[in-house]
């Protein structure tokens, strides 16, 4: 092979290789996955306040009051589960989870949910206190409620109720406990303590 044509065989392999690298460099640049767009919100999300807003509809009610919507539901006492009690009345952690079936006497599982009026989200860790009161102004029951984990977030308990009439719920909610962002000089949100009530609410024990 004459000596020119092989400088220029030696010379072209170089330059190939550099195009191949470069054309291999930009076809896997080409072929890269693009960011996958972010994936929507759960259906669970939505569906929760479907169901609540039909539960609220059918058992119960709703008020304004300060910063929150508050709804109410009455159904029949329900179970849950808790923490193991240690024997001597008290519960023994967080561990171990048992069903608490409804008492005897327990004859209402009554619900109170509060909302950010502005945002519709369902507020965590509210301190409530729900006071049945008959149609002599005479409170039946009162109870502190619950925060239970269910197809929407609400804040319950049982009540034993055993005559039937019409009653008026009185749920006294405290500032949440959680912190707050914001600027200073500006108002905390959900900072001031509210009474929900709501009237002529039909209790008839359940059998």
């Amino acid at each position: 092979m004459p000596r020119a044509t092989l400088r220029s065989l030696l010379l072209a392999v170089p330059l190939a290789l550099a195009l191949t690298a470069c054309g291999t460099a930009d076809a896997d640049k080409a072929g890269e996955a693009k960011p996958q767009a972010k994936e929507t919100a759960p259906a669970g999300g939505a569906h929760q306040h479907t169901v609540l807003e039909a539960e609220i509809a059918a058992n119960g009610g709703e008020t304004k009051v300060g910063e929150y919507r508050v709804g109410y539901i009455v159904e029949a006492a329900e179970p849950w589960f808790q923490a193991e009690q240690d024997g001597q009345g008290g519960h023994a952690g967080h561990g171990k989870l048992v069903n608490r079936e409804p008492a005897k006497d327990e004859t209402h599982h009554i619900e109170i949910i509060p909302m950010e009026a502005a945002t519709g989200r369902i507020v965590p860790d509210v301190p409530i206190r729900l006071e049945v009161v008959d149609a002599q102004g005479q409170v039946v029951q009162a109870q502190d409620l619950n925060f239970y984990h269910a197809e929407f977030f609400h804040y319950a308990n049982n009540f034993s109720i055993p005559t039937a009439g019409k009653y008026t719920l009185r749920a006294t909610l405290q500032p949440p406990a959680f912190l707050r962002h914001g600027a200073s000089g500006e108002t905390p949100a959900l900072s001031e303590p509210v009474t929900a009530t709501f009237t002529n609410v039909e209790l008839k024990p359940e059998s």
